[in-house]
């Protein structure tokens, strides 16, 4: 089934010439198997994707000749949003967020960024979680270990500690990792409105 070679729209931003919008005159041709046909004219290659009932993508258009993929042009948009989809996934899982206690922590405070370190976890975010013992506070650490034990037993359903809590010098410090999506709790904020935006730097 052949199709006409009408001009396809497409995103600016990614700068994809399609078919009649290529401007070389030999391309370098990678059929729909990812075979590596070689190097022919542009009509050549236009006329392969014509016969197949496809399109002729132009993917490495700095190439000499520039490289050209025989392939739907719906189906090459697809996988390129989905690889893109992935690659945003990696950058948050790089991402780290830091939330800062004190051992005097009032109650309500504690829950608040408790929330925040949830939001954080849900966008598959890392949480660095710093403690901070001032003057006199050194003196009793262990009222800052049950405050870091409390908060990490909150995210359970929603990330585990790299490591166990570390005092190191006047503080505490525990990163926490987000757990699988197939074994994380849903997001509670998450409700008819869409996903809760998470606030910069849990304040």
């Amino acid at each position: 089934m052949s199709r006409p070679f009408a001009p396809r729209t497409f995103s600016s931003a990614s700068f994809v010439r399609v078919n009649g919008k290529i401007r070389a005159r030999e391309v370098r041709v990678i059929d729909a198997h990812d075979k590596n046909i070689g190097v022919i004219s542009l009509n050549d290659a236009l006329a392969l994707a014509r016969q197949h009932g496809v399109d002729l993508v132009e993917i490495s258009p700095n190439a000499t000749p520039p490289v050209c993929r025989v392939v739907d042009f719906g189906k090459f948009r697809y996988e390129q949003a989905k690889k893109e989809k992935e690659s945003k996934k990696h950058q948050h899982a790089s991402t780290v967020k830091e939330i800062q206690l004190s051992p005097r922590i009032d109650p309500h405070d504690l829950g608040i960024k408790v929330i925040h370190a949830v939001d954080f976890l849900c966008e598959d975010m890392k949480v660095k979680i710093a403690l901070k013992f001032r003057g006199r506070e050194m003196a009793h650490t262990e009222f800052g270990f049950q405050v870091i034990r409390k908060f990490l037993a909150e995210l359970a359903p929603y990330g585990h500690p790299d490591f166990e809590p570390k005092l190191i010098g006047r503080g505490i410090n525990v990163m926490v990792s987000p757990l699988p999506r197939n074994k994380r709790a849903k997001n509670p904020r998450a409700g008819a409105a869409g996903h809760a935006s998470p606030p910069v730097n849990g304040e």
